[in-house]
């Protein structure tokens, strides 16, 4: 049986430790491991919403399937993590292979050190109107 990392206490982590956690174990690590994911969700009442398309997947073990049967693999890119008292706001991007990219927000909330409601928000990128040119700077994330 192959060994997986053990999942810290979520909740007991600030903003370096959560975003470590999420770049390097969550999303990527040295060769990635869903069942990090896993273990990380909430055992009892787990819930991973995406309002824009209208979807809930509840129960980790629903999650497990969920990303056994995804085609592909979803890379997501962290910008920042900020934790506050049992939530987690964090952006980034999430691709999803053939140049697809969106940004991304998540909202976490933790519970019993584990994950509870994880609710993701999606927004594709868009050309900027001219109009405003005078009043904005162009950057890139």
């Amino acid at each position: 049986m192959a060994e997986h990392k053990r999942v810290p206490n979520l909740q007991e982590l600030d903003e370096k430790e959560a975003y470590g956690f999420l770049t390097d174990v969550f999303f990527y690590g040295p060769i990635p491991d869903p069942e990090v994911v896993y273990q990380a969700n909430h055992p009892d009442d787990y819930a991973m919403e995406m309002p824009q398309s209208g979807e809930r997947i509840r129960g980790r073990e629903n999650m497990r399937r969920f990303h056994q049967a995804y085609p592909g693999s979803p890379s997501i890119q962290v910008r920042r993590v900020l934790v506050r008292d049992g939530l987690w706001v964090v952006e980034g991007t999430n691709g999803y292979g053939g140049g697809q990219v969106s940004d991304m927000v998540m909202i976490l909330e933790l519970k019993d050190g584990r994950i509870w409601r994880d609710r993701r928000y999606y927004g594709e990128p868009f050309e900027a109107p001219e109009w405003r040119a005078g009043w904005v700077e162009r950057v890139e994330f």
